[in-house]
């Protein structure tokens, strides 16, 4: 069973998130804050320079694209999935985000490596590709289409990461859903390696809209295309170790996906409650809040809080206390903990956080 901390012990842990930090930021590559005329220092917003990725979605048609991209993007609810009209054309949608990426809709009846598209128009530019899979349907022709794609673009495009989504898979009982999982993922490597592909850039996620696996697959997507994500990961490692949070995320609140996480052990249940929580948070913000950057502030009270970042935290959620801190407009931090005396310790957790958010604000990209 773990201690409360020693509130002599306070400025000691503050001091080394401090010094790992900064020490972390020393060797991370940044952009220098700018000035403005009133003095204020305003860093640039979080992102990937002039890095700015595309994902295609592709797989047979009504394999569940549209869908994953309706649900996971454009928070449309999973039942209203099923009055969407078949893609026929490829749906291009512009995700305004902590990063500028693109989402491409491929229509899943055409073949666009056959010689008649002009294959650098499409691929050139593709962080990562996933290929949907309809665990319910017969999936020996999509195995073999999407074996098809990576051995033909892996020499043309090396730097794209293939995903496969073994999608549908919640209606299936859980023998068979296992046995599916595994036979798709086994023959799909076969294939690849008899072909000459050894430990090809592919991973495997079983998915359904109807719960949190598919924010799970699509943030091992997302995390992908980050390219400090390494950075990230050890910061959020130093934040766990020092507020005792059992999991820590960083997760954009418009998509419910998390760009990193510390390196403990994957957690569904964790999981799960925070992406609960942030519906939470938004609607509430969607009901009482407003932009604090275009409507002037009436009073100095509210001009206070207006210059504060937004945070929460609920205790006694199935035994744990989840505490969200905001970073920007699209992220925020949520830590997940069991430590009886949290809330006690919570200062020390505030400062710390404050430490971690000063430093995520100046990490970027120089790409």
């Amino acid at each position: 069973m773990s201690s409360s901390i020693d509130p002599s012990d306070e400025d000691d842990s503050s001091s080394q998130v401090i010094q790992q930090q900064e020490s972390t930021i020393a060797n991370s590559s940044i952009d220098p804050a700018s000035e403005d005329i009133n003095g204020e220092i305003h860093y640039p917003p979080m992102g990937f320079g002039k890095h700015k990725p595309k994902m295609l979605l592709m797989g047979l048609k009504r394999s569940g694209k549209s869908s994953i991209s309706s649900v996971v993007f454009r928070k449309m609810a999973p039942q209203d999935t099923l009055f969407l009209e078949a893609t026929t054309t490829i749906h291009k949608e512009s995700m305004q985000s902590f990063m500028d990426f693109q989402i491409w809709d491929m229509p899943g009846q055409i073949d666009y490596l056959d010689g008649s598209f002009d294959v650098d128009s499409i691929f050139t530019g593709v962080g990562g590709i996933v290929w949907v899979i309809d665990a319910q349907d017969n999936y020996m022709e999509p195995i073999g289409r999407v074996t098809d794609t990576i051995l033909q673009l892996t020499e043309l495009y090396p730097e794209i990461k293939y995903s496969v989504f073994i999608h549908k898979t919640d209606s299936l009982t859980e023998d068979y859903r296992e046995d599916t999982i595994r036979d798709i993922m086994q023959k799909t490597s076969d294939e690849l390696f008899d072909n000459g592909l050894e430990n090809p850039p592919v991973s495997f996620h079983a998915t359904s809209i109807y719960d949190h696996s598919i924010f799970e697959a699509f943030s091992k997507v997302i995390q992908g295309l980050v390219p400090q994500l390494p950075t990230y990961e050890a910061l959020l490692n130093t934040v766990a170790a020092t507020c005792r949070f059992q999991k820590v995320y960083i997760i954009d609140v418009m998509s419910k996906v998390y760009i990193a996480s510390d390196s403990s052990p994957a957690d569904t249940d964790a999981y799960e409650l925070c992406c609960d929580y942030v519906n939470a948070i938004m609607d509430l913000s969607d009901m009482y809040g407003w932009d604090r950057k275009q409507q002037q502030a009436p009073d100095a009270r509210t001009r206070d809080i207006c210059a504060h970042t937004a945070e929460s935290m609920v205790s006694s959620v199935r035994n744990h206390t989840l505490y969200l801190r905001e970073i920007n407009a699209f992220l925020a931090l949520i830590g997940v903990s069991t430590e009886p005396k949290f809330q006690q310790e919570k200062a020390m957790v505030d400062f710390n956080v404050q430490t971690f958010q000063d430093t995520m604000i100046r990490v970027l990209d120089r790409s």
